[in-house]
């Protein structure tokens, strides 16, 4: 099978993903640094311990606060560049969003200033396109066309027909598996505006419809019903992908990075 012809955001998260697995499993995997079912019951455990310690009678001056844990919190972006706008922080609760949010959130995704980075073209992923200045242009304006007909399926045309919430709710706890577990299963449940989970249409029949539509300006032997659906659980797998690296991103910022919005 030949490679796909990915958006520049989407080939970006490919490669973060892989690392990022890797330092979260390391990080879920390290014993007493790995993340707790409950963080408050850790840090009252550990006053309770000091208090036990110290002698009687004395007073202990609390240890300053570095301000600095960012355990659970999303960012806007990841490392300052990939959009992250539609990932919620652990245990925040969100009113519904109106169709104008979805649609101003949806835009922002499909017309990102990174978006127009980087485009991989891959050696005769589509023949048809040729190779040079004339191929890579259009390697470029088919990725993005790729980019903003699955964002508004996804988060916006499906979500304001069927009433579904289209972001991403961290779990923030429990073990690596539970975790990743509870990510991959967002390409098949998400939230509606109620708040009830129910079986996430958007992204599957809202990726499908994407892939679909492509067909309409790729190149008649990508026309097939089997590329038409390589693309599209190529789409859905790559959104599994970024859920898992969207639920360890806290973990990976307040250890390494620590950025802010």
């Amino acid at each position: 099978m030949r490679a796909s012809c990915l958006s520049p955001v989407r080939r970006l998260w490919a490669v973060a993903c892989c690392a990022g697995l890797f330092a979260a499993a390391a990080s879920a995997q390290s014993g007493a640094n790995a993340l707790p079912d409950d963080p408050s019951a850790r840090a009252l455990g550990q006053s309770a311990a000091a208090s036990s310690q110290s002698p009687a009678g004395s007073t202990q001056n609390p240890a300053p606060s570095s301000g600095t844990d960012l355990s659970g919190k999303q960012t806007k972006r990841i490392l300052g560049i990939v959009p992250n706008f539609r990932s919620v922080s652990v245990d925040v609760k969100l009113p519904p969003e109106s169709a104008k949010e979805k649609f101003k959130e949806s835009t922002q995704d499909a017309f990102d200033y990174s978006d127009f980075i980087f485009v991989g073209q891959a050696e005769n992923s589509y023949p048809e396109f040729r190779q040079g200045a004339v191929g890579y242009g259009r390697y470029y304006w088919h990725a993005l066309a790729d980019q903003v007909d699955e964002d508004y399926q996804v988060e916006f045309f499906f979500p304001v027909a069927l009433h579904q919430d289209s972001r991403y709710y961290t779990l923030g706890r429990g073990g690596f598996i539970k975790r990743a577990s509870y990510a991959f299963s967002r390409i098949l449940i998400t939230r509606n505006d109620t708040g009830r989970e129910t079986f996430n249409t958007s992204e599957v029949v809202g990726a499908g419809a994407a892939a679909g539509i492509s067909d309409f300006y790729y190149p008649s032997p990508e026309r097939t019903w089997t590329k038409t659906g390589q693309r599209w659980v190529l789409n859905v797998g790559l959104d599994g992908a970024t859920y898992i690296f969207q639920e360890f991103w806290p973990d990976l910022n307040n250890r390494f990075f620590h950025e802010k919005d």
